[in-house]
Formats: C-alpha cells, structure tokens, sequence
C-alpha cells in the first residue's frame, strides 16, 4: 500500500496523468464538438432531404379540392390517382410519412386527414380521409399558424422524446397552396433519424478507440523519458533540500548545479544552493519579523474590537420602544474602518440618526473616525439643529487637523411622535427615504461642504417626514461605489431596485437585502471601500 502511495504521489505519475488526462479532456470537448457538428450537419440534410420530398410532393395535390376531398371521403380517380403517386414518392424517397391535413384554424389545436402515405416498413398505420385528431403539441401548433398566417413557407419540427416507442424523427411541413395563393392545407414529410443515430454511436466509439491508443503510447514514451531525464536529477535536488531541511546546514562538497544537462534542471540545482544560503540568512530574521507581525495582528484585533464596541451593535436597540424599527451595519474594507454610524435618543421623542465616512481607510481614519462620532454625539445631546451641531464639530475638528482628513457627515434628528426629520448634509451621500405604501426614493437634498476641511462653513437644516410604515435608508459611499471585477460600479439606481424588491420589510431585512444585492454585483472583486447602511422604520 505504501508503495503504492509513494508511486501516485511522484512527479512521473503525477504528469503522465497529466498528460493522459489533457488528452481524455480534448478528445472529450473534440467528441462533443463533433457530435454537435456531426448532429447539426446531419439534421440539417435530413431537412433539406425532407422539404425536397416535401415540395415534389406538393406538386400532385390538387390544392383547391382539398375541401371535395373531405366532403366525399376520397372517392374520386383524382384523389386515388394524388394519393397512389404520394404512396410511390413515400416508398421511393424512403421516408416514414407524407401526409396531408387542412387544421382548424380557430386554434390550431386539431386537424383533420386529407392525405396519408405510410412507408411499409415504418411501423405505422395510415389515417382514413377526414380523420380528426388534436395537434401532437405547442411546437406544432405555431408551425401551422406560421404557414396559415404568416406565409412561412419552409417549416421543421424536431422531436426526440416522448415518441410513444416511435424512433426520433424530422417532419418538414410545407403550405398546400390553391390558384388563389391561399393556404388550403399543409404537407408533412416525416423523416426518421435512426441514421443519425447511428452515425453518432460509431463516432464516439471512433473517439474512444484513437484515444485510448494514444494514451497508452503517450504513457509508455513519457515515462520513459521522464525517469532518465527528470526524475533521478530531480531526485537528488529533492535528497538535499530534505537534508538541508533537517539540519539548517550547507553540505561542502555537493554542486547541485552539474547534476544534469538540461539547463533548467542545472538552474533548479544551482537555485537549491542559493536558496540555502539566502534561508540560513532569513532564518536569522525570521523570529524577529514574526514576533512584530503578531504584536502588530494582535493590535488591529484589538483595534477593531474597540471600534466595533463604539458603534451600537445590540438589536433591538431599544426594546422599550415599539414606534420604530432600527437597524445598522459596518464592514470595514481593512480590520478596521473610517465609516462610522450612530443613532441615541436625545429625549423621549427625539432620536439622532447620524452616519459618516471619513477620508482614507486603516487605522488613521479609524481614529479618525472615532474623534468625529464622539464630538457629534456630544454636540447633539447639548441641543440645536443638525446644522448648528455640524458647524460646532467642523471647528472643533479644524482647530487640531494637521494632517488635513475630513469626514462627510449625514444628521437628522427624528421627533418620533409626528415622524419630522430635520436634517443636514455635510457633503455626504442623498438619503433614500419611503413613503408609507410606496417605494424607496432619492432625495436629492443640498449638501453643505465636508466637516473638517475648511473653518466657519455654515450648514443648512432641511426638513421631510417618516411617515408610518415608511422607512429611512442612509449609507455610506461604499455602497454605490462597490465594484466589480469590471470595473462597474454598483450606483444608486441598483441600490434602489435591491431597496424595491421588498420594500415592506424591516429595518433589518432592509440592510439585508442591499447587502446581498451588493455582495451579488461584486462577486470574488476586492473590496475597496467601507460599507456602512442604517435604516429606520416608523410602526
């Protein structure tokens, strides 16, 4: 068992296997571009074959006593004559079925036998004059309403299943037109395609045959040339690099880099001594660099611990208070994000709703971030409209900002009684807002300059209301900005139609549902930015 472990797991089984399983690979996407090719080009002849017949057989019927035909069930020498030469065309062409129907066309749903040639070995039973049966199917159907009304004059219907024992067959239908130029009838030539059947068998046992010869002899000569001119070089580089690993310790007397003529096999010789030498080099370091990648991982941990802890992240938030419904979300881009949300209750009837993207991404706009949702939230609880609270942390933030960040603020202060907003924007994105019994919009409202950047900006209050049954939707650029792996960006009309889709669910569910939608659109891209939701619900 052990040796044979030891042989499936080496390098000259490993490519010989490889090698047989390419060649198992091509010779099956050649079996199926082939069967295609084959059964294309074939159905495509045995087509062309059947309307040939079609149309000579369209030449001994009399289309404008097709109705003379029906009334008198076929007794007439001009009927027997039409039907004896479609009988000889039928047998002399080899195909199963010429026939001849005039359908209803009310539906196309049933037709009725003016003509019937059955093949005598085909197996079938041909159909009296005036014998009425429903149409085979919906395929069918829309066939004869193609010929009847919309002059198709070349129709084909496949059928390979639900045969009733029958083999698979063609049938091409063709209008039975009178003097008129009017449709009276349609013709059917039914073809069967045991021949491509049986074509198709024989190719891919054709396939199977030339690639298992192949295999064999591609096995027999790679081996062979593997062992002598890869396997035993490779095998002593392999002998040292596990001594070398045992004993961290570089053998005198081996020069790997002759062991071999073949000049890749020499370089992977001569690379296994140099890289001897750079690892006995790096092993000196190696202990100092891990130690200081562990401090460093074991801080951002802690990082994004403390940060997490920062935003409110129990749900319910307040479970004292059934008038709404809030929920909210971070995913920072690195262990640690500048987006930041919040929301607390300023009195009873009043709740902050703030959310915030500050510049740059890690630990600095975590920081960051930090400073800017503490001076918000102070500001707010000391009283005055969001823009009197915004234009307080622009000076305080600009008073110690030498490094030059700013942050895009959102803030509305909710009265939850009446469902007013009053809110300001320091240049962050448009709040998207629902109406009870509605849909999820934009409001495209006017936003003031970022916080941070520049001292005395004055903010402007706007105001809308939450209706009940309604709900606010805020969020942070990450959303609309999140990008694929085309380069497309997500935008906020794909945020609306993930917002609509469900727009009576909660507050939850609403983050949800433009989470998945976001997730979907940027599939395996990197994420590049933070992305942060709240959205509130009045009961």
């Amino acid at each position: 068992m052990r040796r044979l472990k030891n042989f499936t797991s080496g390098l000259a089984f490993r490519i010989i296997s490889g090698s047989v399983l390419f060649l198992l690979i091509f010779s099956w996407i050649v079996s199926i571009v082939g069967y295609i090719r084959f059964t294309d080009t074939l159905t495509r002849e045995y087509t062309d074959s059947a309307f040939r017949t079609a149309e000579t057989a369209v030449a001994v019927i009399n289309a404008d006593k097709i109705d003379e035909y029906l009334q008198n069930k076929g007794d007439s020498e001009d009927y027997r004559l039409s039907a004896k030469r479609l009988d000889i065309l039928c047998q002399k062409q080899n195909v199963t079925l010429i026939y001849v129907i005039a359908v209803d066309k009310s539906d196309y749903g049933r037709f009725v036998s003016v003509f019937n040639a059955v093949n005598a070995d085909s197996g079938y039973t041909a159909w009296e004059v005036g014998y009425e049966r429903d149409t085979t199917n919906e395929e069918y159907q829309q066939v004869y309403k193609d010929i009847y009304e919309n002059g198709l004059e070349r129709g084909t219907v496949v059928r390979t299943s639900s045969l009733n024992g029958k083999e698979p067959h063609i049938t091409s239908l063709v209008p039975v037109k009178g003097a008129d130029g009017e449709v009276k009838a349609i013709l059917c030539v039914q073809r069967p395609m045991s021949e491509l059947k049986n074509g198709r068998r024989s190719y891919i046992l054709w396939v199977a045959v030339a690639t298992a010869i192949v295999s064999a002899f591609v096995a027999v000569s790679t081996g062979y040339y593997l062992k002598r001119e890869f396997i035993i070089p490779v095998e002593k580089v392999i002998d040292e690099a596990q001594r070398f690993a045992q004993e961290n310790s570089k053998e005198n007397d081996l020069d790997l880099g002759s062991i071999s003529s073949i000049r890749e096999i020499k370089k992977l010789g001569a690379s296994i001594e140099k890289m001897e030498q750079d690892t006995l080099e790096y092993i000196d370091n190696l202990t100092r660099i891990t130690m200081e990648k562990e401090r460093i991982g074991t801080e951002l941990e802690l990082a994004t611990k403390i940060q997490a802890d920062m935003l409110p992240n129990i749900f319910p938030a307040f479970p004292s208070r059934s008038e709404f419904d809030i929920f909210a979300s971070m995913t920072p881009a690195k262990e640690v994000g500048g987006d930041f949300y919040d929301f607390f209750l300023i009195d009873e009837d009043h709740l902050a709703l703030v959310i915030a993207d500050v510049s740059g991404k890690g630990v600095p706009a975590a920081l960051f971030m930090m400073m800017s949702k503490i001076l918000v939230n102070n500001y707010t609880m000391m009283g005055g409209s969001p823009s009197e609270i915004l234009e307080r942390v622009n000076k305080a933030i600009c008073k110690n900002n030498e490094n030059d960040m700013f942050v895009t603020v959102w803030l509305g202060i909710l009265t939850i009684s009446t469902g007013k907003i009053v809110a300001a924007n320091a240049g962050h994105e448009y709040p998207i807002l629902k109406k009870a019994n509605g849909e999820f919009e934009l409001i495209k409202d006017k936003h003031g300059f970022v916080i941070g950047s520049m001292e005395g900006v004055r903010y402007k209050d706007y105001e809308m209301t939450l209706d009940k049954g309604g709900t606010l939707f805020v969020y942070t650029d990450g959303a609309p900005e999140a990008t694929n792996g085309n380069m497309e960006m997500f935008g906020t009309d794909r945020i609306l139609q993930a917002l609509n889709k469900q727009p009576e669910a909660d507050a939850e569910q609403v983050i949800a549902n433009t989470k998945k939608a976001v997730d979907l659109f940027v599939g395996e891209a990197p994420q590049f930015d933070d992305l942060t939701m709240l959205a509130i619900k009045l009961i």
